[in-house]
């Protein structure tokens, strides 16, 4: 099998995201169990941490125009830890929004090549993303 671009760190942190967003996954399916929606931020921290690096990470994270996102991403964590799963998992998720907000595009874009389905993927998240550049990557 052909390797990839990855470095052997940054396949370990794909692992470690698709973990979390399993977790997070069956933390809603769950009726919103807090221990695998923590389970699951844990996961995706690490993941992404190993994925572009801790300084990157920790520049993301600190951006002025993102600590609105990075507050919110935080006290919904700390919500879900201080038993209050539904109202952390509502704050977290407008804190990824605002966090990710700008790869909607990108992944828009991949997606509009999915046959039949992928035009109508294509310009919903184009709708969602409101006009967003991918200007912001952190990587």
């Amino acid at each position: 099998m052909p390797t990839m671009w990855l470095s052997e760190n940054q396949k370990v942190g794909v692992i470690f995201c698709s973990g979390g967003a399993l977790f997070l996954f069956g933390g809603v399916v769950m009726f919103f169990d807090r221990s695998l929606l923590a389970m699951g931020n844990i996961l995706f921290l690490i993941g992404l941490t190993l994925i572009i690096g801790l300084e990157k990470t920790i520049a993301f994270f600190s951006r002025r125009q993102k600590l609105k996102g990075t507050v919110a991403f935080a006290s919904g964590i700390l919500l879900i830890l201080l038993r209050w799963p539904l109202t952390g998992f509502l704050i977290e998720l407008y804190g990824l929004f605002i966090l990710f907000g700008d790869f909607l595009i990108t992944i828009g874009q991949f997606a509009g090549n999915i046959p039949v389905v992928g035009p109508y993927i294509q310009r919903a998240l184009e709708i969602l993303a409101g006009g967003r550049s991918n200007a912001e990557l952190p990587v």
